[in-house]
């Protein structure tokens, strides 16, 4: 292959990573506080409050259940609004990071109820308040479960990046298509897959590793 298809596959790799990485951090952005709203508020939660459970629930689950090539878009207009254009990475970054904080904010939910009832009862006699309670028990308990799940956000949006180069959304998926499909040149699209399949791995690998170490503190 040529020198100019290696800096292809490059900065096509760069762009994967920024899509990845700010989408990962947009995601949390939304979806954390809607986990803890979610956990807090379900039945046996520290306030409960039922009707709005349900409603935030039921707003999760369709997003969370909606194709992310349709998403894309419907959600063309709103990455027009605010990057000012609907292709390429920066566009693409908007509908991944919705398509993820749902995500995000299920797995908040599941980690923070997986901390023990009775540290929080003793933080309770104990005189703390809620927040207090969600900032200072919950959180650090359940943080080798977030750390895992946020390992597993990280591989999906990989995915997804992907999947987001059969609209014009550059990054590794954009020229396994434009470069390796339709040009009929298949080394182009066996390196893209290779260069995802390691990203997932090398993320796999920190993830499990961070968790483990965290997991062996506690």
């Amino acid at each position: 292959m040529t020198p100019a298809i290696w800096k292809l596959i490059g900065e096509s790799t760069l762009q994967t990573l920024s899509m990845v990485f700010f989408s990962t951090l947009f995601s949390v952005i939304l979806g954390l506080p809607l986990g803890i709203l979610l956990c807090v508020t379900a039945p046996g939660g520290i306030r409960q409050k039922p009707v709005l459970n349900e409603v935030l629930s039921r707003i999760v689950n369709v997003l969370r259940s909606f194709p992310f090539i349709i998403l894309i878009i419907i959600l063309f207009p709103l990455s027009r609004l605010v990057v000012g254009t609907a292709i390429g990475t920066k566009a693409t970054i908007v509908p991944l990071s919705i398509a993820a904080a749902p995500f995000v904010a299920r797995i908040v939910e599941s980690s923070l109820k997986e901390v023990d009832p009775g540290v929080v009862q003793a933080s309770r006699a104990m005189g703390s308040t809620n927040t207090q309670i969600v900032f200072k028990v919950l959180l650090p308990e359940a943080l080798p479960s977030l750390i895992s799940g946020l390992t597993l956000t990280i591989i999906n949006l990989i995915g997804y990046s992907a999947m987001a180069g059969a609209v014009g959304g550059g990054g590794l998926g954009d020229l396994a298509i434009r470069y390796g499909y339709q040009r009929f040149r298949p080394a182009v699209m066996a390196i893209a897959v290779v260069i995802i399949l390691v990203l997932v791995e090398v993320i796999q690998f920190i993830g499990n590793k961070i968790s483990a170490k965290m997991m062996g503190r506690r």
